[in-house]
């Protein structure tokens, strides 16, 4: 490995530790408490140190959102290009999703539940190359395929991804956020809750 390899490594390792610390912070103390001097402090780096790899707070927060965005649509890709029976796949999508976010609480939470819901930043989220839209039209092609299938009544593809994703995230914010709830069985209401939705579209 030349010098310059090995400082890109270490650029990216530093780059990766300001992300978790962030991370772990936002989680435990809220992103409204928690300045770039606590995140340096975190870490035992000067502040100085976290602005040369994130312009401001806010863009570290679309960073930490991102790198989830990604790891999701890589899970979601990879079972929208499966073959077979396009409601089947959708229902692996979805169950997908929510054992996402029941493997990352901590991922999950910052990026959709313990944030100012992007207001700093609005545009950098929604626009069409950014990763947490691109993870969207994962799901979103899944439908697509069971309505040229003729699979649903409603057609609106658009209206059903966004309420199959509204329905998803309540499980998973519920199961993350009230883990001492008497859930009657999280997998029999994870499964129970994508099967109401899917099934309940069905033509």
């Amino acid at each position: 490995m030349g010098p310059r390899e090995r400082r890109e490594r270490q650029k990216e390792a530093l780059r990766q530790e300001i992300l978790d610390a962030a991370r772990e912070l936002f989680v435990k103390e809220g992103y409204e408490n928690v300045s770039m001097r606590r995140i340096a402090e975190k870490i035992d780096y000067s502040p100085t140190t976290i602005y040369l790899y994130f312009e401001d707070k806010a863009t570290l927060l679309f960073s930490i959102c991102e790198e989830t965005f990604a790891r999701l649509a890589k899970t979601l890709e990879e079972i929208t290009r499966q073959p077979g029976d396009p409601v089947e796949i959708l229902k692996r999508g979805c169950r997908a999703y929510v054992e996402f976010g029941l493997k990352y609480p901590n991922h999950y939470r910052v990026t959709f539940i313990n944030h100012p819901e992007h207001n700093e930043r609005p545009e950098l989220y929604f626009r069409e190359d950014s990763m947490g839209m691109k993870t969207f039209s994962h799901l979103r092609r899944g439908v697509e395929e069971c309505v040229k299938q003729n699979c649903f009544r409603e057609t609106d593809a658009e209206l059903i991804s966004q309420s199959i994703w509204a329905a998803l995230h309540g499980v998973t914010s519920l199961l993350i956020t009230k883990p001492h709830f008497p859930w009657h069985d999280r997998d029999r209401v994870i499964d129970t809750v994508i099967g109401s939705v899917v099934e309940g579209l069905k033509a």
